[in-house]
């Protein structure tokens, strides 16, 4: 699925009225991508610290809805997911242009 497809399946259940506005849809996105970004460290802080096993579904699942919270933002904002990604490559290219370094990283420019 390419990420304008993905996000124009996604915009179709997110909530809609009479008091949708861009301010309050940043704000209830923004809280929803916090929360379930809360939930993918819960799930991996199971793992590490109270001996569960990685459960991949659950892990997509909350991951996936994530990526529905960036999607939504995104779309609130005019950008594309397409675009966002690429200005991350972008910037990680410039950051780490020989791939990851840690001197790099502890001296960063960009």
């Amino acid at each position: 699925m390419d990420w304008n497809a993905y996000t124009a399946l996604a915009e179709r259940t997110a909530n809609r009225g009479p008091e949708d506005t861009n301010e309050r849809r940043l704000i209830n996105f923004s809280m929803g991508l916090a929360g379930e970004a809360g939930e993918v460290c819960d799930a991996v802080k199971k793992i590490a610290f109270h001996g569960h096993q990685l459960n991949q579904d659950k892990l997509r699942d909350e991951l996936g809805d994530v990526m529905w919270y960036l999607a939504m933002m995104a779309k609130t904002c005019g950008l594309s997911l397409e675009e966002i990604a690429e200005a991350n490559i972008e910037k990680l290219r410039q950051r780490y242009p020989e791939g990851f370094a840690t001197e790099r990283s502890i001296n960063r420019a960009v």
